[in-house]
């Protein structure tokens, strides 16, 4: 008989470890049952908030709480080490984005996935936006053609409370890079699911007005993918309070699909809600320009009936 209750456990227990906790008490056929941490103090009081059990042995919490799957929301640095250890523990593993600080690392810990026959994933929510969804099926329908031009533009804002708000943060050796690595992932992400594999990136990067971190806080770059699409690249974290965040992709047919991932300042994990609803916020192809008023009411719709935080 299949089972359908995914015992989960988070690894971790910082603010982004209170999201997961509680999109997964307000998911189907899910149960959080618990935490890990190395601050034995800490992972109790995270537990003791949400009535699991805590842990200081990630293996121990895997066998003895039946885990089925771990969600990983430690510091950048650390997401190798306890990926693989959750994995030859026997769960499967959920990482919170980045993946890892370099290619190497996600490389081995790929690895391990396959040789402990687990699954390996990266939080990638914003592809279950409907407006992303929409992108996705008119890209699988053949109605863009082949896809050729895609285009990701993030213009938000961080200061200087939210880098002093963690140590890690805003250091090349303990968060990997700014926001290539850290804001723009999703945005990113997205560009890849629609347009496939990349063949070669040239990139510049740039610190415009953050003199108080180490990494990057403005990346441009140009991408050519494997299928011959091509791409272009604006991210940044220095346009205050935020303006938004969109991909677009544009076809061998002439048209064109589009999504606001974000608009307004920027989510903050544990600081700040979604500012404003994801929406469809260009769409071209024939006969089917008007949808666009209504997919955004709809969405809009759906937004304020929600917790967009826990729901996507």
């Amino acid at each position: 008989m299949r089972k359908t209750m995914v015992r989960y456990a988070l690894v971790g227990y910082g603010k982004v470890a209170h999201v997961h906790a509680k999109a997964i008490r307000e998911a189907k056929e899910s149960s959080l049952v618990a935490v890990w941490g190395r601050n034995k103090e800490k992972a109790e009081a995270f537990a003791a908030e949400w009535n699991i059990t805590p842990f200081t042995d990630m293996q121990q919490m895997v066998k003895q709480e039946k885990v089925d799957a771990v969600i990983i929301t430690t510091p950048h640095p650390l997401h190798k080490k306890h990926a693989i250890t959750a994995l030859q523990a026997g769960a499967h593993v959920l990482v919170e984005k980045p993946m890892a600080l370099t290619v190497s690392e996600c490389d081995a810990m790929i690895e391990v996935a396959k040789q402990e026959k687990k699954q390996l994933g990266v939080i990638s929510q914003r592809r279950w936006f409907p407006a992303s969804q929409r992108i996705r099926k008119a890209i699988d329908d053949g109605k863009l053609g082949t896809p050729m031009i895609g285009q990701v533009t993030m213009l938000g804002w961080r200061d200087e409370d939210y880098y002093n708000s963690d140590p890690w943060r805003g250091k090349w050796d303990s968060e990997g890079g700014g926001v290539l690595i850290n804001q723009a992932p999703h945005q990113l992400d997205l560009l890849c699911w629609y347009l496939g594999p990349v063949k070669e990136v040239y990139a510049q990067w740039e610190n415009v007005n953050h003199p108080y971190i180490e990494v990057e806080d403005t990346a441009v770059g140009t991408v050519r993918f494997e299928s011959g699409a091509i791409a272009s690249i604006l991210v940044s974290n220095s346009q205050k309070p935020g303006i938004h965040a969109k991909v677009h992709v544009h076809g061998s047919s002439a048209a064109s699909v589009g999504v606001q991932t974000d608009g307004g300042a920027m989510f903050i994990a544990g600081r700040s809600g979604i500012a404003e609803p994801p929406i469809t916020d260009l769409w071209t192809i024939e006969g089917e320009q008007e949808n666009i008023e209504v997919w955004k009411t709809e969405d809009t719709n759906l937004f304020n009936s929600i917790d967009p935080v826990a729901y996507f």
